[in-house]
């Protein structure tokens, strides 16, 4: 694995200040049952979706297993993996947004895990069973990404669920109007489209995947929220 590059902790620091002074309320609204527009609910639909697709792919049962919610935002996902009797590490680079997490999360369960501000991929307490990171990538450009996920799957024995944002027509026509735009401290980081073909090139080219395999994929199209989730499995 290379070394992480500036553009991965320039954009980790954007994204940090972003989610901590710009966009916490809107993301524990959207986290929510509260109502919300039109576009937004398409984009809560999405993730929804997206976040029972990896769920499916984690055991029913997990007991004695350790997962880690690798940008868990509100702790949605780190609280069903609880439920299943994992314990759970969830880091994100907000702390505001774990502030929400903690407090949403059932008493029964806050033993059951933990949660840190930071980045992470210096997530503490690994090796881990499982390792999911649901939209925590799709802000980085591909080598950055191909390098995190292999970072990730360095602190995993069994599995890797991760996401990107697939290169589509639309996806690619807003990035690229996106950047024609002028940018601001208030404004949300680019999402950057990733070819799926090139993704799995770059997985299966570098040394740190050696003795992992790519498993399912899928993709979710709902409204305004286009993602792709990628499993790659430890043979």
């Amino acid at each position: 694995m290379g070394d992480m590059t500036n553009t991965y902790t320039a954009r980790k620091q954007r994204l940090t200040d972003y989610f901590d002074r710009t966009a916490a309320t809107a993301w524990e609204r959207l986290t929510s049952d509260a109502p919300v527009g039109r576009v937004r609910a398409t984009v809560r639909a999405g993730r929804d979706r997206m976040r029972n697709i990896l769920l499916g792919w984690l055991p029913e049962d997990m007991t004695g297993m350790t997962l880690l919610d690798a940008g868990c935002g509100t702790g949605s996902l780190a609280v069903i993996a609880a439920e299943r009797g994992a314990r759970v590490t969830g880091v994100d680079i907000s702390a505001t947004l774990l502030e929400v997490a903690h407090e949403r999360t059932p008493e029964a369960l806050r033993e059951r895990i933990s949660y840190h501000a930071g980045d992470m991929l210096a997530a503490q307490g690994g090796p881990f069973d499982y390792v999911v990171a649901m939209d925590s990538l799709i802000h980085y450009e591909l080598n950055d990404m191909i390098d995190a996920i292999a970072a990730l799957t360095a602190n995993a024995r069994k599995g890797v669920l991760t996401t990107f944002a697939p290169r589509t027509p639309l996806l690619s026509l807003m990035h690229f109007t996106g950047r024609l735009l002028p940018t601001n401290e208030h404004r949300a980081p680019f999402i950057e489209p990733a070819s799926e073909k090139k993704l799995q090139a770059g997985i299966q080219s570098l040394p740190a995947f050696q003795g992992w395999k790519a498993g399912r994929t899928e993709r979710v199209s709902a409204g305004f929220y286009t993602s792709q989730a990628l499993e790659l499995r430890h043979e």
